[in-house]
């Protein structure tokens, strides 16, 4: 084998792994936000956020994002800490997980400036328990090798399939409200950069 096959079996080799990394996408918490809506007294409605998300797609489309549900943020100090005692029980259970796939062909191919709606089957990991869902998500390419998800339409998560019942009623008696819904509508927008 001659110098010159040698360099280019190494060329090949590292434009390999370049295109590989090229494909890994890191969540950038700074532009991201993730809301839900709680309703009490049956129609008083506030929308809340988590602060800290981490999060990837790698090279194979597998999206994993990590929330942090100490960093809930409702505007209300004392709330907030009743929600990561009572309701998450942060020191069992001090983040929720979302999982799902997505076709690295179907990102490869939008093109900088343009969007692609899709459908998009994940599960949530929440206080022990795993939940399926379906997102309705538009993914845009931007400008800088950066890449956006959004939510089309909220997500509505019962508190039932998370056994959090418990942990609302718990919140209600201390809140001293008459009902807080069982029924969480979820929003995101997601900013992601190449790695």
């Amino acid at each position: 084998m001659n110098k010159h096959t040698i360099w280019l079996n190494v060329l090949l080799i590292m434009l390999s792994i370049n295109t590989a990394f090229a494909t890994q996408w890191q969540l950038d918490n700074d532009n991201s936000q993730l809301n839900f809506i709680s309703t009490k007294k049956t129609h008083v409605s506030e929308i809340h956020q988590f602060k800290r998300l981490d999060g990837t797609i790698d090279d194979s489309g597998n999206v994993i994002i990590t929330i942090d549900l100490a960093s809930i943020d409702t505007k209300i100090a004392v709330r907030d800490e009743r929600m990561t005692t009572f309701l998450f029980d942060v020191a069992s259970y001090p983040t929720a997980v979302l999982k799902a796939t997505i076709d690295p062909e179907t990102i490869d191919a939008i093109a900088e400036g343009a969007s692609s709606e899709l459908v998009v089957d994940a599960t949530l990991a929440l206080h022990g328990q795993s939940v399926p869902l379906t997102l309705d998500v538009v993914v845009t390419r931007l400008v800088g090798a950066k890449l956006s998800v959004v939510s089309v339409k909220p997500v509505l998560l019962n508190v039932a399939d998370f056994s959090l019942v418990a942990g609302v009623e718990k919140l209600r008696e201390l809140a001293n409200l008459p009902s807080i819904s069982h029924t969480v509508p979820v929003s995101f927008y997601l900013n992601f950069g190449l790695k």
